[in-house]
């Protein structure tokens, strides 16, 4: 499902739009209006500075949540691919007919988690899906039979590989769709909205302060971009590279 930050340039073009319009609002009220009065002006400059300060805060803990999720998912990525290496090994302690097999389901189900990662097309993304689904039960049924007809801790050991493959494409999956929410992404715009509205209405003189008006738009539009970008797994250009899976699968080509 699309989600509605999949779109970091739209989150850049909108954001600054919206906030340089916010300042330029409160700008032209404020000139209708007079100047602040000098008691008000010193009150008006504390509450500025507070709630500029709150939304830098907020902006940097946002940063800090997407990195987090972003290195979760590069975490993750890797042990996907320790896990289907480990039980590509471990296959050796199956009977022939059944390592072969194995070895042969891993090898596709290898290929449909690198298409995960790098496919961008939704509807790609749901074949994608519906046959790692379809090669998670073959490799299971693979594995579980031996188990079944000779239950020893030697092939007990390689159904317990199995079940690390199929774990993490479970912790892969909800590792992205952990996002930051919508609910934060909209406290997050009111604020800087308001954030805007006080540097127009604080300005001393509206008329010659037009530039100055784009500079927190600007930052801020900057960073929401920069959040979207690193919090979005499939939109923009930082994305997770599924390096460790691609050099596994030259490894066991090269096998």
């Amino acid at each position: 499902m699309t989600h509605v930050m999949d779109f970091p340039h739209v989150v850049l073009v909108l954001a600054f739009f919206v906030l340089w319009l916010s300042a330029r609002v409160s700008a032209s009220v404020r000139k209708r209006r007079g100047g602040l009065q000098v008691g008000v002006r010193e009150d008006f400059d504390v509450i500025l500075a507070a709630t500029l300060t709150l939304l830098g805060l907020i902006i940097g803990f946002s940063f800090s949540m997407a990195i987090s999720r972003y290195d979760q998912r590069k975490t993750y990525e890797e042990e996907e691919a320790n896990a289907i290496g480990t039980e590509y090994v471990r296959a050796d302690l199956l009977p022939a007919a059944e390592a072969a097999k194995l070895r042969a389901l891993l090898k596709s189900y290898l290929d449909q988690r690198i298409m995960f990662y790098k496919t961008r097309d939704e509807h790609h993304l749901r074949q994608v899906d519906t046959n790692t689904v379809q090669l998670q039960n073959e490799l299971w049924a693979t594995a579980q039979a031996p188990a079944a007809a000779q239950p020893t801790p030697v092939i007990a050991l390689a159904v317990s590989g199995m079940n690390d493959v199929l774990n993490s494409q479970g912790y892969t999956q909800a590792a992205w769709r952990n996002r930051i929410p919508i609910a934060a992404w909209g406290l997050m715009f009111m604020i800087a909205i308001f954030c805007n509205l006080l540097i127009g209405y604080g300005a001393r003189r509206p008329e010659g302060e037009a530039m100055l008006f784009l500079v927190l738009p600007l930052v801020v539009s900057i960073s929401f971009f920069l959040i979207a970008e690193i919090d979005s797994p499939r939109a923009g250009v930082i994305r997770v590279n599924p390096q460790n899976l691609l050099s596994l699968s030259q490894s066991l080509q090269a096998r």
